[in-house]
């Protein structure tokens, strides 16, 4: 893909990507604060539910080779384990141990991890352009939730939830790399319908033997927050992370994953009255800026 087009499509993908981590950021808002209120496999069991019969139904109206597993079954069934059996129980068992603070820094690695993973596991190529806009992203995210402070960042205590979300962090990378592998042979909806397909059995019958020593407190308050993730961080914000990756490629839809903290600031000064100031708009440059060297270069070509 060439020309005006290609400049389209990338648009495109950055505008899918961004929506996406916008989504995610009021998830890890609502997810440390239904910590009390509900396991973290129950609630991944109830986003899930409602993602995968969302698109079972968009599926019903796709060719019947796109509703067939074929020769992508086994990688398929590795998004599935990797994004709906593993990482989000974890990314919610993280936020009840750990800090929102320590979560953004710890995300900030994941476009990353990405990037070496997918030159791994499915060569596709990690340029220099994409390191550099993925440090520059990850200084943006640091400097962002230090508030430019250096004593800030030294004096940050790390606890057994932070390996948690490390580990969430690299579950994600491992995600958005099977992601795009499946996707070089199938549109969004079919990769993310039928690995939720597969993931669910399982993380269903997690959640059934969790129900049984942390019982769903259910009131007004909770539901609304349930919904809300069951909708926006998860139909939404996964169909349009896969369109990115499909478009973007993993490396190049990571790296904007750093701008996860940047929208939680914002939505943090709209929602809940917190201070934005010059330090969110220079380190949120930064973050949105390292996004857009490494996407817009030219190096990161769909497959």
């Amino acid at each position: 893909m060439t020309g005006s087009g290609s400049w389209q499509a990338k648009a495109w993908g950055i505008f899918l990507v961004n929506l996406a981590t916008m989504s995610w950021a009021t998830n890890a808002v609502l997810g440390r604060w239904l910590r009390a209120y509900i396991g973290p496999l129950t609630l991944s069991a109830m986003r899930f539910t409602v993602a995968t019969a969302f698109f079972g139904l968009l599926l019903r109206g796709r060719p019947a080779e796109e509703r067939r597993y074929g020769k992508d079954k086994w990688w398929i069934l590795a998004m599935g384990l990797a994004g709906v059996v593993v990482f989000s129980p974890l990314l919610y068992l993280g936020l009840h141990y750990s800090t929102a603070v320590n979560c953004s820094l710890i995300q900030g690695f994941s476009p990353l991890i990405t990037a070496l993973i997918a030159g791994l596991i499915i060569d596709e190529p990690v340029s220099r352009r994409q390191l550099v806009g993925a440090a520059t992203g990850l200084i943006g995210v640091m400097g962002l939730i230090s508030g430019g402070s250096l004593g800030f960042l030294l004096r940050l205590q790390f606890n057994p939830g932070d390996l948690i979300l490390l580990a969430s962090a690299v579950i994600w990378a491992l995600y958005s790399v099977f992601g795009r592998r499946v996707m070089r042979h199938r549109p969004p909806v079919s990769a993310t319908a039928l690995s939720n397909f597969l993931g669910l059995p399982l993380l269903a019958m997690a959640a059934f033997i969790e129900l049984q020593y942390i019982p769903v407190n259910l009131r007004i308050e909770t539901i609304a927050a349930i919904i809300h993730i069951c909708v926006v961080p998860t139909i939404i914000g996964y169909w349009s992370w896969n369109r990115a990756v499909g478009t973007l490629g993993a490396g190049g839809a990571m790296v904007f994953y750093n701008t996860l903290p940047l929208y939680g600031a914002v939505l943090g000064a709209a929602l809940l009255d917190e201070p934005l100031g010059t330090v969110h708009v220079v380190f949120g440059g930064l973050i949105l800026g390292g996004g857009l060297w490494a996407t817009l270069g030219g190096v990161i070509r769909p497959k």
